[in-house]
């Protein structure tokens, strides 16, 4: 993972592109990423240009990683959550390509979100993951802790139902209990 660099996303044609890109691999490959396959480019540029549009705007970061020119994973930091959670964000949208899996880049993107949790003053991560065929042994190792399971919560891209798996990550040991 030498040459692989992450950074934070600003809106252009070529990044929607480029994420619009990994969604459709990720759905079609069985990621449970809240899209059916076949998923459409137009359903996936409306929906990272709306995403994009919202981290201009502070309301997320959307993190790139990149092996050269090439964007290979991404993950998103949701911080605009109700007054009631000013130190909490989610983890969403956590997409590695195929070709680059198994190499630590999923690892390194969710230490960046981390990163920018905490200068964002959120010291709770929040997030969920598939039942089947999810990132669950990732964010194990990475310390979340599993909260619970929500059966038949939503459907796989290919069809038929999948619980989700709720996970927390307390950042800092500051942080009250």
């Amino acid at each position: 993972m030498s040459d692989v660099t992450i950074k934070a996303l600003t809106p252009s044609a070529e990044i929607c592109a480029a994420l619009s890109e990994i969604l459709i691999e990720t759905v079609a490959n069985g990621g449970s990423v809240s899209f059916m396959h076949p998923l459409s480019r137009e359903a996936a540029e409306a929906f990272w240009s709306k995403s994009l549009s919202a981290a201009e705007r502070g309301e997320r970061v959307i993190l790139g990683a990149f092996d050269g020119d090439e964007l290979i994973g991404t993950v998103t930091l949701l911080l605009d959550l109700p007054p009631n959670q000013p130190h909490r964000a989610e983890i969403a949208k956590m997409m590695t390509r195929v070709s680059h899996r198994h190499r630590g880049i999923a690892t390194a993107l969710l230490r960046e979100a981390e990163r920018l949790a905490i200068t964002h003053q959120r010291w709770l991560l929040v997030l969920d993951t598939a039942e089947d065929e999810g990132a669950a042994g990732l964010y194990e190792r990475v310390g979340f802790k599993l909260t619970g399971v929500i059966p038949n919560y939503a459907f796989k891209p290919h069809g038929g139902l999948t619980g989700t798996l709720i996970y927390w990550k307390r950042l800092a040991e500051s942080a009250p209990a």
